[in-house]
């Protein structure tokens, strides 16, 4: 319950102690779908080599992607995981 005094406080943008989506997440790639897992996968890789140039996080070294797709209850629906570490 506390994801909302984490964010406020700063600690989720890019220098805070638990950087989130620095990117700016897939909205900001205009989701596209298909590609969101790819582009998910080469924005942590490109942390963990050191090479994400401005929006670099400082010492990174474990990446998590987490994606979905299909809708429950009409199509198969699939969620998946990756922790990719440096």
């Amino acid at each position: 319950g506390g994801a909302i005094a984490l964010t406020e406080s700063g600690a989720t943008a890019l220098g805070g102690r638990l950087p989130v989506n620095v990117s700016g997440g897939l909205v900001a790639r205009g989701h596209p779908v298909g590609a969101t897992g790819v582009a998910q996968i080469a924005e942590i890789a490109e942390q963990l080599m050191g090479r994400a140039g401005a929006r670099q996080v400082a010492g990174a070294k474990v990446g998590l992607a987490q994606m979905a797709g299909g809708l429950l209850g009409r199509d198969s629906a699939v969620a998946a995981v990756h922790i990719l570490v440096r």
